[in-house]
């Protein structure tokens, strides 16, 4: 089941009644015209299992404990968004897994070359989904197709680098001065944006496969309290991408991020993949990848499950 993604954008009071969200507008409760029935008719409510990831970008949002305990316990990821609409944060449930102990034990452990190899994967992975982004538009890939197979163990020659540095350059080729900054020109803020849904999903399967997100199998920036999901994102970072050409070559204005680009980029968790030659939604795709790694760290498993890019 695809757990549903919840993005709140305007004022409102969340609160929780028998197991679900309830929602409540200010500006409804507050206008003296409307009938108390109309006030009452007005809240939603949404089972809070049917929950995965939701994105609070508004000052005025107001949340109770007991939600966010619910929440919480249901494995649901929460984004938080400043006055500027940029995700500043992200929380998760500290058990999502019977066997956490166990399985942060054998992440802990884990060995060099073990690490060094299941980099190795997940570059190797990653630069095939970009070649494969390159080519739906008809853009040279070959090498790309290359340097995914010449990644070796821990990647030393850094074909990571070379292959981002190809793939940036030609992949938003109509739009003058692009490069690929957190803090550069459009449309960065739509990949700063859907990059955040994809850690805060990623990192949800983490915890869910009993994994700790904090400790990577490369990165390891002390300030970074999510390297693993952020290792583990990278094959997926061109599904992102391809949602926000498609943004782009359907018209919409990248400048900013509007209500109806947002809509868009939520739907992410539901974008079909293939996985092991089986068609599958990204959300459903990242606990496999996730449970696969655990297997890997535990030594039942040699391989992660990656999704490939549809072409």
């Amino acid at each position: 089941m695809i757990k549903r993604t919840l993005y709140f954008g305007n004022p409102a009071y969340l609160s929780t009644h028998l197991d679900q969200l309830v929602v409540r507008l200010p500006q409804v409760e507050k206008n003296d015209t409307l009938p108390d029935s109309f006030k009452k008719e007005a809240q939603a409510k949404i089972p809070i299992e049917d929950i995965g990831v939701v994105i609070l970008d508004h000052q005025q949002i107001i949340i109770s404990q007991a939600l966010m305990a619910k929440l919480l316990a249901n494995n649901t990821a929460f984004i938080t968004c400043d006055n500027a609409h940029h995700p500043t944060g992200l929380m998760l449930n500290l058990s999502g897994h019977t066997l956490q102990a166990t399985r942060f034990k054998s992440q802990l452990e884990a060995s060099q070359p073990l690490l060094k190899q299941l980099w190795q994967q997940t570059i190797k992975a990653k630069i095939k989904n970009q070649a494969l982004l390159l080519s739906r538009y008809s853009i040279e890939s070959g090498n790309m197709l290359k340097w995914s197979k010449d990644v070796l163990s821990g990647d030393p020659e850094n074909l990571e680098a070379r292959a981002a540095a190809y793939y940036w350059k030609n992949i938003f080729s109509e739009i003058p001065g692009f490069r690929r900054e957190r803090e550069g020109i459009p449309p960065n803020n739509l990949l700063n944006y859907a990059y955040a849904i994809l850690r805060a999903i990623i990192a949800r399967s983490l915890v869910g496969s009993g994994l700790l997100p904090t400790l990577g199998i490369h990165h390891h920036n002390k300030y970074n309290h999510y390297c693993l999901a952020d290792d583990i994102m990278e094959p997926y970072r061109p599904f992102a991408d391809a949602q926000v050409i498609e943004l782009i070559k359907n018209g919409e204005d990248y400048t900013v991020l509007t209500p109806s680009v947002k809509k868009q980029l939520l739907m992410l968790p539901a974008v079909d993949v293939l996985l092991n030659g089986e068609h599958s939604p990204l959300q459903v795709a990242a606990q496999r990848t996730t449970a696969s790694l655990a297997k890997c760290f535990e030594g039942t498993g040699k391989k992660i499950l990656y999704p490939e890019l549809l072409s």
